[in-house]
Parts: structure tokens; sequence; C-alpha cells
């Protein structure tokens, strides 16, 4: 296979840009450790842990000269992507080790509703919306994700107020059900990312499918992921993101590291 040297080829551009700060790196990560909120599943359904950590030594007769730990941790806690095998439409579908590493790097669309979702915890995004974006920006990009910032990472460090459970249900924005049908069967995305703890909204159980983001977005084969942070600092368009969970065998779903590229300045 024939090489292109570093200087002449695409990526040097992009070197001397992230030297130069003309190009910046935004993490779009949570901060993972044991407050990390959540998922709170009502009975008979079972939740999944949040972070535990098992000390193996620490500079001690264990260890002398390193310290470690083993974890226990559900696949789907703090920020963390969905592969289709997470539902029951996907479930013959891609685990987390077979998604192809293409579609895990990718420009991003961000829309903005974070006013909509501080006036109403309930908002639900529409597909007029989305079109209202492409009418301004442009059309979706093919291969890429559509991240919705609805300010709710600001809550991420209260578990009460992030879940924001009242009457027994979870109030949070998320995507309406024919919103969530065309994203996964008429749009080019292959993902959708949220702030909130799942790609629903809080109301969606009661939708039609059930988890229409869920529901469909896997079992078209498409991607999620949640509890993103600092999409306030990505333009609406121009940013590339770059999703890296574990590739973990049989995994529905995994802990994951989110970065964005952004133009600098």
């Amino acid at each position: 296979m024939s090489s292109t040297p570093l200087s002449t080829s695409p990526l040097a551009g992009l070197i001397d840009a992230l030297g130069s700060g003309a190009v910046r790196v935004v993490d779009l990560t949570q901060p993972l450790s044991e407050r990390t909120p959540i998922l709170q599943l009502p009975e008979p359904f079972v939740n999944a842990p949040g972070l535990t950590r098992h000390e193996i030594s620490k500079f001690d007769d264990r260890g002398p000269a390193w310290a470690w730990s083993w974890l226990e941790i559900g696949e789907h806690v703090g920020t963390h992507f969905d592969a289709p095998i997470h539902w029951i439409t996907g479930r013959d579908g891609e685990d987390v080790a077979s998604v192809p590493p293409g579609r895990l790097v990718g420009p991003a669309v961000v829309i903005d509703k974070s006013a909509e979702a501080s006036a109403d915890p309930d908002y639900l995004l529409t597909v007029d919306d989305v079109r209202a974006l492409e009418a301004e920006h442009g059309p979706l990009p093919q291969g890429g994700w559509l991240l919705l910032r609805t300010g709710w990472d600001a809550r991420a460090g209260d578990q009460e107020a992030f879940l924001n459970v009242e009457h027994g249900r979870s109030r949070t924005p998320g995507p309406d059900a024919e919103c969530a049908r065309w994203l996964a069967q008429e749009s080019p995305i292959v993902g959708f990312g949220v702030e909130t703890v799942g790609t629903d909204a809080g109301s969606a159980a009661a939708f039609d499918p059930p988890f229409p983001a869920h529901s469909h977005l896997l079992g078209a084969g498409k991607y999620g992921i949640t509890q993103l942070a600092n999409l306030a600092q990505l333009p609406p368009t121009g940013a590339i993101v770059v999703v890296a969970p574990l590739r973990l065998v049989d995994g529905t779903g995994s802990p994951a590291r989110v970065l964005a590229l952004v133009p600098g300045g």
C-alpha cells in the first residue's frame, strides 16, 4: 500500500490547525463517577448499576508500585453509546464491537432548543423543527450526527434535577414519535445525540410506538449517544464529532468519550 508523506497529506492541515488553535477540541463527555446520574426504571423492571470502583491495589502489599481498580458499571451509564442490539427492533443488528469505525466519526449538526426546554421540560422536537434548521443551515449531512441541545447538561451534577421526576414520570425533552421515525427512515444521519439520560423524551413510554427514538433509530441500524455536555460550544454546522465507545463484543452499549473538532477563534 502506498503512503503519502504527512507534510503533504490532508492530515497535515488538521495537525497545523490544532497546533495553531484554528481548530479546537471540545469534550462533549460528562465526567463519569460514582455520582453520575443513572436512569431509574419503575418496578418490575431491573435497573442498571451506576459506577462502583473496587480497589485491587494502591501502592501497598497487593501491588507496591501501582494502583488500579476493577469497575462495576452498566453499559448505559453516563455519556454512552447505544448500539442497535440495545432494542428489540434492532436485536439482529450490530453490537458495539461491530459498528464500522467510519460511522463513529462524522459531521455534527446541532439543533438548539434550550430556550424551549427551559420553558417546557416536556418539549418535543418535531420534523418541522429539523426542516427549519435545514432551511437556515442546509440539509442534514450524509453520515452525520444530529445533536439536540436543550441545556440539560447543566443539571448533570444533580440526579434529582437531571431525571426531573414529577408524579412518577420523568419530565425531560426529546423527539416526538414522527420526528424519531423521520430521522431513522428518511434522514441521512447515522446517529442522534442528546444531553438527557436517554435519546427519548421522558414522556415517550406513552408514545406510539413507545420510546420511538430507540425503536426507530436502533431498528434502522442507527445509533444514539446520551448525556452529552458542552453542546453550547458547537456551531450549528461545521463541527466534526468523534464517538469512542469501548469495542465491546456483544455490547448493547458502552460508556463513551465523545469529542468534537470545531473552528477556533
